[in-house]
């Protein structure tokens, strides 16, 4: 559906986005993360068309966004961070205005307003001035101007910046709602959001695309928890014999029962080594209380890549067809 390839561009003398590519099916919600700095806004600006790369296209849609702008764009929705928004008209107002911009008219224009400002719950507010609206309603303004015209792509930076609770989760319901007609691409810097909302994560560092994986894998850390009666001593032999764990660390002790976070060898199959080591186990006369990959929190991952470090490769786990 989306179709980036080899996207580049400068300001001056620095590099904000170097050579990235990537593709987004229809349906998925992706994260775009980085952090401040990173380019996230100029790839989101370049995807939008509203800058032009300096190297590199954007296809949406088996369009090329250089050669057929304005068909390209008109598949888009795009809310930017801090929207540009006219505080001296009435909500209704910029909303038929942003409709006229996106070339709807008629019954099609009548009936898009209605579905943009009943699924952002503008009712209430279609009458009031912009300049006198809370930046939660703001934002719900700016939603509103991006799924008009049932965008295939919706470019969404920071859409739940000065939302409360209750309308973060209405937000993230909506976004849910759009995903099943178009593809969503979303920026924040709020983890939760990608948590809740998210299949798959690009992490941008230094302008460069750094992570392209799944959320459920990017999780998996390369290591496994083991609770068995079995001492160090014990599991340390035992391990040798199984080439695919690495180090093997003493996490806690508690009576019998020892505690152990075990490193993995990077492209091992997740499934296979956990059933071996516990067929191994049982044969030394251990028991197993508990074995199971630890997880790690997409905070820490986005640390540890926003820090200039490459995560290790997750094990591979095997899925059934």
């Amino acid at each position: 559906m989306l179709e980036v390839s080899k996207l580049s561009r400068s300001y001056g003398d620095f590099l904000a986005v170097n050579d990235v590519s990537f593709s987004i099916k229809s349906g998925e919600i992706v994260g775009l993360l980085g952090h401040n700095g990173a380019g996230k806004t100029t790839i989101m600006k370049m995807l939008s068309g509203f800058l032009e790369p300096d190297h590199g296209e954007v296809v949406l849609d088996g369009i090329a966004l250089h050669e057929d702008p304005k068909r390209a764009q008109r598949l888009l929705g795009y809310l930017p961070e801090n929207l540009p928004l006219y505080p001296e008209m009435s909500v209704a107002d910029y909303l038929d205005y942003a409709a006229e911009l996106k070339g709807l008219h008629g019954s099609e224009r009548t009936a898009e307003l209605r579905r943009a400002i009943k699924a952002t719950e503008l009712e209430s507010k279609l009458l009031a001035p912009i300049a006198t609206l809370s930046r939660g309603y703001k934002q719900r303004v700016g939603v509103a101007q991006a799924i008009l015209g049932k965008p295939r792509l919706l470019i969404l930076d920071e859409p739940t910046n000065g939302l409360d609770p209750t309308q973060t989760e209405h937000m993230r319901a909506l976004i849910r709602e759009i995903a099943q007609h178009a593809t969503v691409m979303l920026s924040t810097h709020i983890m939760q959001e990608v948590d809740a909302l998210c299949d798959r994560v690009l992490i941008v560092n230094a302008g460069r695309l750094v992570i392209d994986e799944t959320l459920a894998s990017l999780k998996l850390a390369s290591q496994l928890h083991l609770s068995t009666t079995l001492s160090a001593a014990e599991l340390a032999a035992l391990v040798r014999t199984l080439p695919a764990i690495g180090r093997v660390t003493s996490a806690a002790t508690s009576g019998a029962w020892h505690d152990y976070t075990l490193d993995l060898q990077s492209g091992c199959d997740l499934r296979e080594v956990a059933a071996a080591l516990n067929h191994a186990v049982l044969q030394a006369h251990g028991k197993v209380a508990a074995l199971q990959p630890l997880v790690r929190s997409l905070e820490s991952l986005f640390r540890e890549v926003s820090d200039g470090h490459q995560p290790r490769s997750v094990p591979k786990v095997k899925h059934a067809a």
